[in-house]
């Protein structure tokens, strides 16, 4: 019966001390110290604590440390065990884990598991499981990569797409035109119009007027018009129409196929007039999506010609006069594919974007961009996520701009969730960037402090990065705008300093933040915060643990370190009481450190002074306020022997 008894109370008091050590490392992790955590967790582990919790925050230590072996292995573990208990939150982080190993198979296996479970999930909606690379390396996460999109509000429930910007007037073709009778027989919608909308800016923000008719004499027709280009002097306007006849009449080959064409207009006043179709258009192919080189002098389109290498290519023709053209050029294979490459674009820079279903992709047409124009050799590459999506993506516009950093434009996409079935989306991928720098010093001498390890954590607790304090105690991060950040400085023999910084969206300001580092051995002491016990208790409550645990690190630091402990009490209490209660605390503190691997022999003694050593008035019969007694119980870490 005795036996029983003494097992039962075993596990009482296991169970206990698991409890407690648990809470202890939730409190590091809360507080971004995750190697602690680790140390801590593990030795619940060991003493038989496998919980999810215990498992999955293993995980997350490595994993905001940005150790993907060991995090997966944790995740792996927790997932083996609890399978469908466990939150879809850490089966993401497992699959990011296993692709940052390159473990592609195993990730995708798991992804469909997360597709299932999150099928609402934005990170979920454009999976393609047929290809494992693809997803890993273009749907990026909004982490690697910062774009606001926003739906148009000037988007119909028709179809809405090919933005061009000039003088502040966006235009775009729209089958909103619900006035004409006739039907385009693909999509049961009207045909295409040219219209155009207001750009309005004040200052950041920016909104758009109502969409009108373009104001154009016989631009639009009773049949397709879409995709234009205007040249630098606004006076000319290239632009996509069916090929329809003088009589306004749709033309057809052969096999009953219409065909679309490129045409110019011209500005006369405030009217888009004198259209002229351009000398290499054909009946039997369509030729359609003008832009233009930014001298200029190069018309770039798209066509189904004789010759191309798919089903439509891109080519070029140099404009040599008054609508006389050399003869189309094909760009070749490092854009054009046996696939459809459509809507060329390039930018201010000669950087040529592109929409192709060709080149490795997320789904049907992704937006590519090539610096084909400054090098013939160069690849294309996929814009991935969030321009792309497993839909129709393309129509890419970027706006022109002075600074470099500026990057907003238009594309346009069948994505669900819009308005219509094509819709046009703004874009803003400006990169703001912002610098937090500052010094690392001795928070008692105000000297500077030297290799002092500082942490950039985000908002979910992962370590973006981390750096040495130099001979000056400088450090500096650049870090993204509107967002939330902690800096953690950390030096051994002193107490991390944590300070909290918010960014606005001010470009390259530079935030200072100088961390403050107290010393914890401080003349013959080892210093820390006070140790708090429970009313008439002595055992170690978690807020005390994570102070003594600065007493566990700085012996460990010191091997051959040497202290005594002393703990006192206020007046509160008899004499011989207090004495005993202050001797049992100091005893239970020394029990702790040594629980953590500290030898018993490098504490000579722990010994309770009870209120025989106050530090003030408040004797027995003194009224004084509870931070007058706060400050009589203490405890001391005296220095021995280093």
């Amino acid at each position: 019966m005795m036996k029983t008894k003494s097992l039962l109370l075993f596990f009482v008091l296991s169970s206990t001390f698991m409890i407690a050590q648990e809470k202890l490392a939730d409190k590091f992790f809360g507080n971004y110290g995750y190697v602690k955590a680790t140390e801590l967790y593990k030795e619940v582990l060991k003493k038989g604590d496998t919980s999810l919790h215990v498992l999955t925050r293993l995980g997350d230590c490595y994993y905001n440390n940005s150790k993907s072996e060991e995090a997966a292995l944790w995740y792996e573990k927790a997932l083996k065990k609890y399978d469908e208990k466990v939150n879809p939150e850490y089966i993401y982080k497992y699959i990011q884990s296993l692709r940052s190993l390159g473990k592609y198979t195993e990730a995708n296996e798991w992804m469909k598991k997360f597709t299932e479970i999150q099928n609402n999930d934005t990170r979920a909606k454009d999976y393609d499981p047929e290809n494992i690379a693809k997803y890993n390396e273009l749907a990026k996460t909004e982490n690697d990569r910062i774009v606001k999109l926003i739906n148009l509000p000037f988007n119909s429930k028709y179809s809405d797409f090919g933005s061009y910007v000039y003088n502040d007037q966006l235009y775009f073709a729209s089958a909103r035109n619900t006035d004409e009778k006739k039907l385009y027989s693909w999509n049961q919608e009207p045909f295409l119009d040219l219209y155009s909308v207001a750009i309005n800016k004040d200052g950041d923000s920016i909104s758009y007027g109502s969409a009108d008719f373009l104001n154009a004499e016989k631009v639009n027709t009773d049949y397709h018009e879409a995709s234009i280009a205007i040249t630098n002097d606004g006076k000319t306007m290239y632009f996509t129409r069916d090929n329809v006849s003088k009589k306004n009449k749709v033309q057809y080959d052969k096999k009953g196929t219409t065909h679309l064409k490129l045409y110019r207009a011209s500005l006369v006043g405030e009217i888009w007039t004198d259209i002229v179709e351009l000398p290499f258009n054909d009946d039997i192919f369509s030729t359609g999506h003008p832009t233009l080189s930014p001298d200029n002098k190069t018309l770039y389109f798209v066509s189904d010609r004789d010759g191309g290498l798919g089903q439509t290519d891109i080519y070029k023709v140099e404009i040599t006069g008054d609508n006389t053209y050399s003869e189309p050029e094909n760009l070749g294979e490092k854009i054009n594919t046996e696939g459809r490459e459509m809507f060329p674009f390039v930018s201010k820079d000669s950087t040529f974007y592109f929409s192709s279903d060709g080149h490795l992709n997320l789904g049907l047409l992704d937006i590519f961009k090539s610096d084909i124009l400054k090098d013939s050799t160069a690849e294309s590459e996929n814009l991935g996520a969030p321009y792309n999506s497993g839909y129709d993506d393309f129509a890419f516009f970027l706006n022109d701009s002075e600074n470099e950093n500026d990057k907003t434009g238009y594309f346009s996409s069948n994505r669900p969730d819009g308005q219509g079935s094509d819709d046009i989306y703004s874009f803003d991928a400006s990169i703001c960037i912002q610098t937090i720098k500052g010094i690392t010093r001795n928070s008692n001498t105000n000297e500077i402090l030297t290799g002092v390890t500082v942490k950039l954590i985000n908002e979910v607790g992962k370590v973006l990065e981390e750096v040495e304090s130099n001979e000056n105690g400088e450090y500096q991060f650049m870090v993204d705008c509107d967002k939330k950040y902690t800096i953690v400085g950390s030096k051994e023999d002193y107490k991390d300093d944590k300070k909290t910084v918010s960014t606005n969206n001010e470009n390259e300001k530079v935030t200072e933040v100088d961390l403050n580092l107290e010393p914890l051995i401080k003349d013959n002491q080892i210093v820390i915060n006070p140790i708090f016990f429970d009313f008439d208790k002595w055992n170690i409550r978690t807020d005390a643990q994570y102070e003594l645990e600065n007493i566990v690190d700085v012996m460990r630091a010191h091997p051959t370190m040497v202290i005594k402990i002393e703990s006192h009490t206020d007046s509160r209490g008899s004499d011989r009481y207090n004495m005993k209660l202050s001797d049992r605390r100091a005893k239970s503190t020394r029990d702790y450190i040594i629980s953590r691997g500290i030898a018993a022999e490098r504490i000579e003694s722990a010994i309770g002074y009870g209120e025989s050593q106050l530090l003030n008035k408040c004797s027995n019969g003194v009224k004084c306020s509870k931070e007058e007694h706060q400050l009589n119980r203490r405890s001391y870490f005296y220095i021995l022997k280093e």
